[in-house]
This record gives structure tokens, sequence and C-alpha cells, in this order.
């Protein structure tokens, strides 16, 4: 019972816990990822069906490589004010299948990125950390699967 005493009094003293942060990536990027260009990348809100704000990340990706790339994972890092990283998501490149009547996404794998060939792509976020600055966040390309 005093156990218990301690550990609630110690949320009561510091407040609600904080979230761990994850740290960067820090080894080496795939060695394909330098075939692979990320730009015109923009953001939008957008409310879903529960009432809850959806942040989506628009960008394009071009493959200057000689290979078809099958999948791609990327690291989003949102920083808050002081520059810091916020928070950390890695997850798979979903590309643009469709914009009638409304956005349709695909895995790497459902339409592979042939060389020489470009695609939109489109990542959903459905929480963002409160301390987030707001600005675009840094996007790397961690892992490809050429073919």
């Amino acid at each position: 019972m005093l156990v218990l005493g301690m550990v609630i009094g110690g949320f009561v003293l510091n407040g609600r816990p904080k979230p761990p942060v994850a740290t960067p990536i820090n080894g080496a990027l795939d060695p394909y990822a330098a075939n692979l260009v990320i730009s015109n990348v923009v953001m939008s809100e957008a409310s879903n069906l529960a009432g809850s704000k959806v942040t989506y990340i628009d960008g394009h990706i071009a493959n200057k490589g000689d290979k078809t790339v099958t999948s791609v994972r990327v690291q989003v890092l949102f920083r808050n004010g002081a520059q810091e990283v916020a928070q950390n998501e890695t997850m798979p490149l979903m590309v643009i299948r469709s914009r009638d009547p409304y956005i349709d996404t695909a895995t790497q794998a459902q339409m592979p990125l042939r060389p020489g060939a470009q695609q939109d792509f489109r990542l959903a976020f459905d929480s963002i950390v409160p301390d987030w600055a707001g600005a675009v966040p840094d996007i790397r390309i961690v892992q490809v699967e050429p073919k």
C-alpha cells in the first residue's frame, strides 16, 4: 500500500507522465535511398468521421536509379520550437492511386516505382504531440526494397 501511495504521489508531483521521445535513426540509410528523391512536400488537416483531426503529408517521389522499388519506409521527424525531435514515426510510404472522388492510397508493392518514374504519396497521422511546432517535418527514406 505504501508503494502504491508513493507511485500516485509521484504522478501528482510530476504531473502527467510524458511519453518517451524516440531518437532518430543514427545508422546508415538504405544504400538505394540515394536514388529516391522526395519533393513538393505539403501538409493538410481534415476531420474524420469520429470528429478527430487527421494530419496529412503529401509529396512526390522520383526514382533516379536503375531498379524497380516495391517498398519504401520513411522516418518522419516532427520538431518542437527548439528544433528538438518531439515525435519520431517510421512508416511505409503510401502512394496515391487515385484522386477522384477522394484520395485513395496503395502500398508501393501494389504500385511499384519503376526506374525513371515518379509518384505522388500521402502519409496520414491520427495524432501528433502537442508541442510540435507545426512546421513540415523532416522525412528520411530509411529502407528500400528494390527488385
